[in-house]
């Protein structure tokens, strides 16, 4: 799918032998930014698909909210549940840059379209903890500035930690998911393969 500011796509696979995924993702559209959240229950089945889908709900009915309020919000909200682990990130077209932040193992990447740049690619602030039971008490948030033909790809850990090798920026995102997804699922849990290329700005 295509909005204005990104062009996005999911790619995702239910573990073997479960009816629903404790993987779940939002995207929207808030003024000029667009709010991306993958959320990972803790472990598999009914209960972690309740507890990602009310961190989902929360973050939905809150997407005003900066980043760590909303980690806060959730944090609250999911001291009965399983808890979550869980990565956010805003694309701010106003000011061309990306926020984001995670707490737990939802792996984040940006893929820079330019590859001659010091740093092609740059890694998820992420601190160890489960939304909902044992979440840092101080949460800092990253700001990159960022450019045309840039990808961020967020993965839950059933894919491999290596997901961003062989990944082609000038695919689409719906082909850079099935990619991620196809090569790099570990096939022994839920997995969900967020993508999302940002359209505005100067190459």
């Amino acid at each position: 799918m295509v909005d204005k500011i990104v062009e996005w796509s999911t790619a995702i696979q239910v573990r073997e032998g479960e009816d629903m995924s404790g993987d779940h993702y939002l995207i929207c559209r808030v003024a000029d930014y667009v709010l991306v959240a993958v959320v990972d229950g803790i472990g598999h089945g009914p209960e972690a698909a309740k507890a990602s889908r009310l961190a989902i709900s929360i973050i939905e009915s809150n997407s005003t909210e900066s980043l760590v309020s909303l980690f806060g919000l959730c944090h609250k909200a999911l001291s009965e549940t399983r808890g979550v682990v869980m990565s956010l990130a805003a694309f701010d077209a106003a000011a061309g840059n990306l926020t984001w932040l995670g707490v737990g193992n939802v792996g984040g990447r940006l893929v820079r379209a330019d590859k001659t740049l010091l740093h092609p690619e740059e890694e998820l602030l992420s601190y160890s903890g489960v939304v909902g039971h044992s979440m840092p008490s101080v949460l800092v948030f990253n700001v990159l500035p960022i450019s045309k033909g840039d990808v961020l790809i967020l993965a839950t850990d059933g894919i491999a930690q290596e997901f961003t090798k062989s990944v082609h920026t000038g695919r689409s995102a719906y082909q850079i998911a099935n990619d991620v997804l196809s090569q790099h699922s570990k096939g022994t849990d839920d997995a969900l393969v967020m993508v999302a290329k940002y359209e505005r700005g100067a190459p």
